[in-house]
C-alpha cells in the first residue's frame, strides 16, 4: 500500500442535481473540467432510465458492457476525480435496484437520468494523477505524483 496525505485544508463541496434525460459522465466531465477539479470524491443517489455497467475482464484488459434498458433506482454510486493527461477523469462504481429489488452493479460506462440524479462532490485541493498501469492496461491513481 502506498499514501500521501492530500489535504490539511478546507475542502469545497459541490452538489450536482441531474435531471431527466441528462447524461451523467460527460455533463460531470464538463462540469470538472469547467471547474479545473484535479482531485474529487464523489456519491449521489436517484433513478435511471438506462445504465452501461461494466465488469473489467483481466484476461482481455477491457470491460464488459452490461447494458441495463429499464427503469432502475441508484442505489449507490461511488468514485473519484483525478487528472489523465491533463484532463478530470471520471472513476465511478454504480448499484442500481430494479423493480424486483435485485441488484446489478458494476464500473459506470454511461447512464441516463430519470428523473433525478443528486450528486455530491467534494473537492480536495491537491491534484491527483492516473498513470497507465501495464498490468492491469488501467489507468490507477498514483499517489506519489
Amino acid at each position: 500500500m502506498r499514501h500521501r496525505c492530500l489535504a490539511q485544508a478546507a475542502e469545497r463541496t459541490h452538489v450536482l442535481v441531474f435531471e431527466t434525460d441528462d447524461e451523467i459522465l460527460p455533463l460531470l466531465e464538463a462540469f470538472a473540467a469547467d471547474n479545473a477539479i484535479g482531485a474529487a470524491r464523489l456519491t449521489a443517489i436517484g433513478a435511471l432510465r438506462r445504465v452501461t455497467l461494466g465488469y473489467f475482464d483481466w484476461d482481455a484488459k477491457e470491460y464488459t458492457k452490461i447494458p441495463i434498458e429499464e427503469q432502475v433506482e441508484v442505489v449507490s454510486l461511488v468514485g473519484d476525480i483525478a487528472r489523465k493527461n491533463g484532463a478530470p477523469a471520471i472513476h465511478a462504481h454504480l448499484v442500481v435496484g430494479k423493480r424486483d429489488g435485485s441488484a446489478h452493479g458494476g464500473h459506470l460506462l454511461a447512464a441516463t437520468v430519470r428523473p433525478t440524479l443528486e450528486l455530491v462532490l467534494v473537492e480536495s485541493p491537491t491534484y491527483l494523477r492516473r498513470r497507465y498501469d501495464e498490468e492491469s492496461g488501467l489507468a490507477l491513481i498514483d499517489p506519489d505524483v
